[in-house]
């Protein structure tokens, strides 16, 4: 049994790292851009409760130096913390047109509400690009450009960024590369852009859409009970023939701040069960995978012996070596490779966390709201 878990967790090593699209090579990355600038843009930001934060993403959004139509759709998702009158604060601001949303309706996630009332305003109907982007997140002076460049020249119908997510804190420094590394093995990057793959996948802070792709999927009303709301349109906009374009920002960051472990822990208890389809075998899948991808190899290392402690050994150094680009991005010393096994261990017991809340009728919990199975 021990020479038969040797040799599976290294031959998943191996195939993971040779086969699996080079997701740990932490790519590609959206340079600058020019675009033609005929293109008309509107930027839809959903905010419930978000005064922390709202200033500095719509204020980088006003300064956006795209030469072409531009405008920004805040949608107040009935926040209790004035994040609207922050946001309106800002100066007479022509290009910022701040929505009070409606309450939510049944079958609605508040988050994809709130984008299906930005999508219907005049603006957002006349544009030949929505730019969907969250409250938290600050924008370069040439982010914009960069995007509708890429759409543009790529003749994409939808280009999203993994944001530059903010690792700072104690907490964040330990945990954060990894989510981003186990967002790249769930979701190859090179795979998701692949029209010949049935793999989509983007990232919420930074999603930019053809029009004419969301009028294909009748805006967001086919997804709208979706909690991983980012992947779904993904999905939706690739399963009627669009082209996809995902990777990491270089002209973007998150500003919200994981100050301790507990609220990584609670960001990945949110969705977790809802990845896994809110299935329990499947779960028990994700036990038996991640137990053999993360947990065997240092366990054969320390406690093993001839060949399975060798094949251990190299399990934990391939996973220690593949997780190297995603620290570089996020400038961590390469020592906390040699901790992965311990990090999954975390987002597994999240994992976990995320399936009890849901058979408690808690799953879903998200800014005062718990939202039923679709």
């Amino acid at each position: 049994m021990i020479a038969l878990l040797s040799l599976l967790a290294i031959a998943a090593w191996v195939y993971l790292i040779g086969f699996h699209g080079r997701f740990w090579h932490s790519s590609p990355e959206l340079g600058a851009g020019a675009p033609s600038g005929a293109a008309r843009v509107v930027a839809i930001v959903p905010a419930r409760d978000e005064a922390a934060h709202i200033a500095t993403s719509i204020g980088s959004l006003l300064a956006q130096d795209y030469r072409g139509e531009f405008s920004v759709v805040l949608v107040d998702d009935n926040s209790t913390d004035g994040t609207a009158a922050l946001a309106a604060s800002l100066g007479p601001a022509p290009r910022l047109d701040i929505v009070a949303g409606q309450p939510l309706p049944p079958g609605w996630s508040g988050k994809l509400w709130a984008i299906q009332q930005g999508l219907a305003r005049p603006a957002a109907q006349a544009a030949d690009y929505i730019l969907l982007t969250d409250a938290d997140i600050e924008h370069a002076s040439g982010h914009l450009s960069s995007l509708v460049a890429k759409a543009e020249s790529g003749h994409l119908d939808l280009v999203s960024e993994m944001v530059h997510l903010h690792c700072e804190t104690p907490a964040e420094r330990a945990l954060i590369p990894a989510f981003v590394f186990f967002f790249q093995m769930l979701y190859p990057f090179a795979w998701a852009a692949d029209p010949g793959r049935g793999l989509a996948a983007a990232a919420g802070g930074t999603i930019l859409v053809a029009r004419t792709a969301m009028n294909r999927i009748d805006g967001v009303s086919r997804i709208r009970g979706e909690l991983i709301d980012d992947c779904a349109l993904a999905r939706a906009v690739k399963s009627t023939g669009g082209r996809i374009w995902l990777g990491h920002a270089s002209h973007a960051r998150s500003i919200r701040v994981y100050r301790n472990w507990s609220e990584i822990w609670n960001m990945i208890a949110r969705t977790a069960y809802v990845q896994l389809g809110h299935s329990p075998l499947v779960l028990l899948g994700c036990l038996a995978g991640m137990g053999l991808l993360y947990a065997v190899p240092p366990l054969l290392a320390v406690c093993a012996h001839g060949l399975a402690r060798l094949l251990g050994l190299l399990a934990w150094a391939a996973m220690t070596l593949a997780f190297q680009p995603t620290l570089r991005r996020y400038r961590i010393t390469p020592i906390w490779g040699i901790a992965l096994p311990l990090i999954a261990l975390f987002y597994l017991g999240a994992t976990l966390a995320s399936a009890f809340r849901h058979h408690a009728g808690r799953g879903g919990g998200w800014k005062n709201r718990v939202y039923p199975v679709p």
